[in-house]
């Protein structure tokens, strides 16, 4: 199984990202979360890996993040919720809001995911509930969240090899400071102080 690949982002676009790795181009389907990770790398990424393999197709779905992938798992592990349905999920709602929908059994949000219907989204919460671990931004109050430049920041960091505890301590001591820090300078700022 191939865990990660690693290597120059030759084509890019919102659906899947194609990686040079030593000559050989890796095609891999993406979330949007992870599209928007890999607007703001230069050159080379590094993506983690979930193969799909099928009679018919042998398939790669890529992630910025560890933790993105593991929540595609869980979703896959659901009964009704295939590999696309589950980019989906990960392309409408980001993987720390996701698991906060998930642990706060919001079944209409879920709903309002195109091809996620009704027992779907139900069958979603029961199976994945326990199983899933509530992100660092619930630690926030609701009214702290500093939304989606936070999520691109953080899995940027962990992208580039800090954890995701260490990040979420920078990133929430800088977006307290100034809420409205573009993804962009979180990142630079965030990197000076760890």
């Amino acid at each position: 199984m191939i865990d990660y690949i690693r290597g120059l982002v030759a084509e890019l676009n919102p659906a899947y990202v194609v990686v040079d790795n030593q000559g050989v181009g890796y095609m891999m389907h993406i979330s949007l979360t992870t599209h928007q990770v890999l607007q703001g790398v230069a050159g080379e990424a590094k993506l983690f890996v979930y193969e799909a393999i099928r009679e018919d197709a042998h398939l790669l779905f890529g992630f910025a993040t560890k933790h993105e992938r593991e929540l595609f798992l869980l979703l896959i592990s659901v009964s009704g919720v295939g590999p696309n349905t589950a980019r989906m999920i990960l392309s409408s709602i980001p993987p720390a809001e996701l698991e906060q929908v998930i642990a706060g059994e919001r079944v209409a949000q879920l709903k309002a995911v195109k091809g996620v219907g009704a027992k779907t989204a139900q069958r979603i919460i029961v199976d994945l509930r326990d199983k899933i671990k509530v992100g660092a931004t619930t630690l926030l109050n609701k009214d702290e969240r500093p939304g989606e430049a936070y999520d691109e920041a953080l899995a940027a960091l962990v992208m580039l090899g800090f954890t995701q505890q260490m990040s979420h301590k920078a990133l929430k001591k800088l977006f307290q400071n100034d809420p409205s820090l573009s993804a962009e300078d979180a990142i630079k700022q965030a990197l000076k102080m760890m």
